[in-house]
């Protein structure tokens, strides 16, 4: 009987070791998996911080410097300011097209507001002034132009189409633009009889 009692109490002693072994490596295989959670968990809030920091500083790349310009010329409402540096040409764009106004200024002719969305199209003639469409003549593929309005800010423009048309060809005043800002200048060339066509596009979306 006192042998029977040892082997039954040997069993359960052993049982209960078992179980306790199970117990432990129970308690030990959740730890692991928290702690595997957790560094996951870890891992993706610094992949989503690492996220937020290149948005913020991207966002501060494509930031737009604000301006002021005049708001009327010579008694005309001014859509822009347009700059370029190569032929040393700095004048208003006036917002309403018309003869008398094309004869002060170049003036906006077709398209959305300035700065925005879709294909600003500008147009001035060829006078020899200094505020006049004289000198785009000597613009080249690669160089740069700034559109500076009141709404938007200033906006820097690289050019990447020049070409010659007929006055009744009125393709360059497409507004398909892919959600791309394009501006395009407008001027005749050759007496008249042809119309020169300079397009730049937002720096950084060619």
């Amino acid at each position: 009987m006192k042998r029977k009692r040892g082997v039954k109490n040997k069993i359960k002693s052993f049982i209960k070791y078992i179980i306790i072994l199970i117990i432990f490596f129970i308690i030990i295989y959740v730890l692991i998996g928290v702690y595997k959670e957790n560094k996951i968990r870890l891992k993706e809030r610094e992949k989503n911080k690492i996220q937020i920091e290149r948005t913020a500083s991207k966002s501060e790349t494509n930031s737009v410097e604000k301006v002021s310009i005049a708001e009327s010329y010579l008694g005309f409402k001014v859509a822009a300011k347009l700059i370029i540096s190569k032929i040393n040409l700095e004048t208003y764009v006036l917002k309403e097209y018309s003869k008398q106004a094309m004869d002060l200024s170049p003036t906006k002719f077709w398209g959305p507001d300035a700065n925005e969305i879709g294909n600003f199209c500008i147009t001035g003639h060829n006078y020899k002034k200094e505020n006049m469409f004289y000198n785009l003549i000597n613009l080249n593929l690669g160089d740069e132009l700034y559109l500076l309005d009141n709404k938007n800010g200033k906006y820097t423009y690289t050019i990447y189409d020049i070409y010659k048309v007929k006055p009744d060809n009125i393709s360059s005043l497409e507004q398909n633009t892919n959600g791309k800002r394009i501006v395009t200048l407008i001027t005749c060339v050759n007496y008249s009889d042809t119309r020169l066509i300079i397009k730049a596009i937002e720096k950084g979306n060619t």
